[in-house]
């Protein structure tokens, strides 16, 4: 029989409950009973443990006993209290390289080879607004090509907008330009677009040629400007987009997938609507399959800086350099001491209502399970928002971890794919690149089987192992990048998702 409660590791002064537990439930090998109702995914204590006593979960640190808790007692928010302690950042201190197999070894997918050798997922035409005032404009010019005028057109994925809400009443230089202008060439560039239109509205902070000088952009065949002030308006420019694009069509119709190595997939690493779970059955298998993914010569992308407060230690300390561990402990110290400083954000100590009601009492607690997305191997490389990676392997994008955002960069940094987890079963796409999402739970699973992709809740139920369900996503990932369609883009999640960070004042 499965037991009704979980035990991380030996050294752990707390249980988690499987199932909803009643007052009086016996806990196995244990001379005390449940204490109290504990919800599925919560935590119980495992022994007595003092007021000011650090609570361990997988060993590591979520908190500390705001009280005295008897064995069998619940233990949450309202008896764990969050405080800094110190960090042993032990630098490269435990760097050992990544197995990396010989290229003849690699797993293989069907994607599109570019011109200049990068290797795309999809295959849509962007059309990309400069400044929230094209908006509407680059919305009305994806949304004439319907399936019915595109089905002459078979290896074409779509037409997709990229609008947002910025680009003017913002600091003309400085990083919250710089941040927006890497964005949105970042998308431009991305091999997922076989061809792009840029618009503009022509009076701007964020000037189309400022934008296309700023990043050594060209217009050309594959790169077409638009400023709607010179075309003649709203309608004018919508109809030239349309035409634009039609004439783009042929010669994007024209990709043919072929087999590719597995080192060509960059995934962004994704969690959210997290619960007490997502660190047991999700996040780690897709650990497992981002430690096969690196074996064959991939990238993974670990993101969402604040998910990773309190466990940064765990990868500076497999860091390849001392420079990659400081650098990722520069940007947590910009978080802390510049950009959210005094203010009720995540980082900070309170997680979402959402999380919460999933069993997790702090940050602390969500970012041992966010950081384990990573897998175990070495961090070769940190990166700020939207950077442009060509390090292979585990790096790090600092991006917040509201998920739009954080992916927005992935994306823009070179993520051909998004693995997303969830607890609570968030609802999320992100074109051009498919996304894949892994429920934590079964109950969740099935009662949203349309949004998810995959179960790991399975790890739970005792019909499947960390190991065995990290090979299962690994598959699916490399079925999903030859052109398998994911829940996401059957449903037609995607379109409203681009949201690129925005850090500076509006003026």
């Amino acid at each position: 029989m499965i037991p009704p409660v979980i035990r991380l590791h030996a050294g752990d002064n707390v249980l988690i409950a499987r199932t909803d537990l009643a007052i009086g439930t016996p806990v196995p090998g244990a001379d005390f009973h449940v204490r109290a109702q504990v919800p599925a995914g919560y935590k119980i204590a495992a022994r007595q443990i003092r007021k000011g006593e650090p609570i361990l979960k997988y060993q590591t640190t979520i908190g500390f006993a705001s009280t005295d808790i008897a064995p069998g007692s619940l233990v949450s928010g309202h008896n764990i209290a969050f405080e800094e302690f110190e960090r042993d950042y032990a630098h490269a201190r435990d760097y050992v390289p990544a197995a990396v197999l010989p290229a003849h070894q690699r797993a293989t997918f069907d994607g599109y080879v570019r011109d200049d050798g990068r290797v795309a997922t999809r295959n849509f035409i962007g059309v990309v607004a400069t400044v929230n005032c094209s908006a509407t404009v680059v919305h009305k010019i994806a949304e004439w090509f319907t399936p019915e005028r595109l089905a002459a057109y078979p290896n074409v994925d779509g037409v997709v907008a990229f609008a947002h809400s910025t680009g003017c009443g913002m600091e003309m230089s400085g990083e919250p330009m710089a941040l927006l202008r890497r964005t949105l060439a970042g998308y431009m560039r991305h091999p997922n677009l076989a061809a792009v239109l840029v618009v503009g509205l022509g009076c701007e902070r964020n000037q189309v040629a400022g934008l296309l000088e700023a990043e050594g952009l060209q217009a050309g065949p594959r790169l077409v400007p638009f400023t709607m002030q010179d075309t003649g308006g709203t309608r004018k420019t919508i109809e030239a987009g349309v035409a634009a694009v039609q004439a783009l069509l042929p010669e994007a119709d024209r990709a043919r997938r072929r087999p590719v190595s597995a080192e060509h997939i960059s995934i962004g690493l994704q969690c959210g609507g997290s619960d007490s779970f997502s660190s047991i059955t999700a996040n780690p298998a897709l650990g497992a399959a981002m430690d096969l993914l690196v074996r064959h010569g991939g990238t993974a992308i670990l993101s969402e800086t604040p998910e990773i407060y309190g466990v940064e230690h765990t990868l500076t300390r497999r860091a390849a350099s001392r420079e990659i561990g400081e650098k990722l402990v520069e940007r947590i110290r910009w978080w802390k001491d510049v950009y959210a400083a005094g203010r009720d954000v995540q980082i900070n100590g309170r997680v979402s209502p959402g999380n919460q009601a999933g069993g997790l009492a702090n940050i602390f607690e969500k970012s041992l399970g966010s950081s384990m997305k990573g897998g175990t191997g070495p961090l070769m490389g940190v990166y700020r928002y939207a950077e442009p990676i060509a390090q292979k392997g585990l790096v790090f994008m600092d991006s917040p971890g509201f998920d739009p955002v954080s992916a927005t960069g992935q994306i823009a940094s070179g993520a051909n794919l998004i693995c997303f987890t969830t607890g609570r079963g968030s609802m999320f796409g992100a074109k051009p690149v498919p996304s894949l999402k892994l429920a934590t739970n079964s109950p969740m699973y099935h009662r949203l089987e349309e949004d998810m992709d995959i179960n790991c809740g399975e790890i739970l139920d005792g019909t499947a192992t960390i190991e065995s369900m990290g090979e299962r996503i690994f598959a699916d990932i490399l079925a999903t990048a030859s052109g398998r369609r994911s829940k996401s883009e059957l449903l037609g999640l995607g379109d409203h998702e681009f949201a690129p960070w925005q850090i500076g004042i509006t003026g």
